[in-house]
């Protein structure tokens, strides 16, 4: 069953959380830009009149939420806020700490899930910050200074276990990409 390539879209863009580029959203879909644009342009007419609306800017595309929803949404954030962190946000958290700084990519391999919506809710309380990638795809994560104001540190070195924390996520990375390795030379 081929799905249309606004379906495509939609579903690439709901995937990745972040903005994507219709250079990108052309190579992963395999469309010209021209379809691309052809199909954004059918996504934002099917999207029209619900909760969700295809924003567009320089950095690319991505979904988010009508305008008209934005009180609820609103409450909804800042009943979250309030609340812990939870487990999901805390190992989050600890993987940008003690790795200093971290893709997205990275954390959602060392967790096994998509960890999109843990990492929005880190940056909306402050405790991470996201700068555009140097060399690669989409954004770096890492520690603010206010989370290390939180955990009352001057420096990540002075979190707990820093240097055995730290290795072991670096061994981590080590050890998959020897094990990618290994299995792109067995194909």
């Amino acid at each position: 069953m081929n799905s249309s390539l606004d379906s495509q879209i939609e579903a690439i863009l709901f995937f990745k959380g972040e903005p994507v580029t219709k250079t990108v959203l052309s190579k992963l879909t395999n469309a010209s830009v021209d379809e691309v644009n052809e199909a954004v342009r059918t996504l934002s007419e099917k999207l029209s009149n619900r909760g969700i609306v295809l924003v567009e800017a320089s950095e690319g595309l991505m979904l988010g939420t009508a305008p008209s929803i934005s009180p609820l949404i609103e409450a909804i954030a800042k009943e979250e806020l309030s609340r812990d962190l939870g487990k999901a946000g805390l190992e989050t958290l600890a993987i940008v700490a003690y790795k200093g700084s971290a893709s997205k990519r990275e954390i959602d391999y060392i967790r096994g899930v998509n960890s999109g919506f843990i990492l929005r809710n880190l940056l909306i309380r402050g405790l991470v910050k996201r700068e555009e990638s140097k060399g690669e795809r989409g954004f770096i994560y890492s520690p603010t200074i206010e989370l290390l104001s939180y955990m009352g540190v001057t420096k990540p070195e002075d979190m707990p276990e820093f240097e055995v924390m730290k290795k072991e996520l670096e061994d981590f990375f080590v050890r998959t990409d020897e094990e990618s390795t290994e299995q792109t030379q067995n194909e």
